[in-house]
Parts: C-alpha cells; structure tokens; sequence
C-alpha cells in the first residue's frame, strides 16, 4: 500500500521548510512531497500581485496522488486556508489532515482582508512573532536561515476569502499539533469563538496532540513531528 505526505508550509517560507522534517519520513517508507507555493519561490515565476487563495488550493490539489492508496495532506499556519479550500473541493482525495498549529477555517475567513499592497514581508511580523513567543527554540542559526530564505507572502493570499460548502470535509480525520498552544487553549479558544479556529467546533473526526515548542516545530521539533505525522499516516481508515 502506498501512502503520500503532502507538506505545505505557511507563510513566507517553500518546500525547503520541511527538509530536517522529510528523512524521518522517507525512512518509514512514505511517498513525500514538499510544496513551494506559488508566489513563494526563491525566484517568483508569477508578479506576487497575481498570485491568489485559488492558486494556491489548486497547486494543493495537483499535488494530491490520485494513484497513492492513501493520501495525507499536512498543513502548517497560513496554509490552513488554501488547504481548507482544497480539502472542500475535494474531499475524497483526502484521508488525513495534520494540522500544524493552525486548523481548518470558516466560509468567509481571510486571513487580514484589511491587508494593503501586494506582498506581506516576514519583516512587516517579525517583532510582533519573536515577541509573542512563536520563535520559541529556534536557535540563532535558525533564525538567521529564516530571515534569509524568507520570501514575502503574496498579499492576495492574506486578503483572499474562504468559501466552502461541501459538508463532506467536516467528517475528513484529522490531527490538530498544538505546539505555540496547548490542546487546551485551542479547544477553549474555538469555544470562545477566536476565527481563525472556530471551525475546528465544526468538524467531526479530530484528535489533539500536545507538542509544546514554537510556531515552526518543523525546526526546532523535527523528528517528535514526524512522529506525530507518521502516527497519522498509520491509522487505519475511517
């Protein structure tokens, strides 16, 4: 049986984000693959003023094996939107959904739809994320790579809207890895109504894992998050 590990990173980052995460998998026999977005290349092919939500759904779609025996869609932060997207598009391509510090969103969510001009830069957040607490056990190194490698997000995909309505995408298994917050804290701020994780109220087949670390535990926790997504990958069917 063959299983794919699709992995989208969130904002400013590419398929590069996931390279200490990807040999944990490989060597369990998955089929991987990293997405660059589009956008969001080293090199942009497209003026990032083009680029949309749309776009980046269906760059996650093509990206779905239709010959795999069971596919599994990671996404981390700011991909949760194009991924809620595709995963109502096409639900029957999934069969798990790891939810790395984010989790699926609402019909109408956007990101910041007050978001002006057409990119949105690491550096317009970075005092605000190292403040807050997301850069948690990132070493110096890391960081320095971060600032380095980071491209702006494309701000058409910060503004753009969600809108879904295929109710099969709420009954999709899913993972939700709690690292910046506990399980806890995401239960209770769905409850309380917080947007971006309201939807998790929504759906009907999610587990929490605790995974105590910063925003990009693709860094600083590679391989326990290869386990959580390994332990994904495992499960048996609904």
């Amino acid at each position: 049986m063959t299983t794919q590990i699709l992995l989208v990173p969130g904002f400013w980052l590419g398929a590069w984000a996931w390279d200490d995460v990807l040999p944990h998998l490989r060597e369990r026999g998955y089929d991987v693959t990293a997405l660059t977005l589009p956008g969001l290349e080293a090199e942009p092919v497209r003026p990032p003023a083009e680029v949309t939500l749309d776009d980046h759904a269906e760059c996650i779609t093509a990206a779905l094996d239709r010959d795999a025996d069971r596919r599994v869609l990671v996404l981390h932060s700011g991909a949760a939107l194009p991924g809620t997207l595709a995963l109502d598009r096409h639900p029957d391509l999934v069969d798990h959904v790891v939810w790395v510090d984010t989790g699926p969103v609402r019909d109408g969510h956007a990101m910041n739809p007050d978001l002006e001009g057409d990119t949105f830069p690491l550096e317009a957040a970075w005092e605000e994320e190292l403040a807050g607490g997301s850069m948690r056990d990132l070493t110096p190194e890391q960081l320095e790579e971060f600032r380095r490698r980071a491209v702006p997000q494309p701000a058409g995909t910060v503004r753009g809207e969600v809108r879904v309505g295929d109710p099969a995408r709420l009954a999709v298994p899913g993972t939700v890895v709690c690292t910046a917050f506990s399980s806890e804290e995401y239960r209770s701020y769905a409850a309380q109504g917080v947007p971006f994780l309201a939807a998790l109220l929504d759906h009907t087949a999610l587990d929490y894992v605790d995974l105590p670390t910063g925003h990009w535990p693709m860094w600083s926790r590679p391989r326990e998050l290869a386990d959580v997504i390994d332990a994904a990958a495992a499960r048996p069917p609904a």
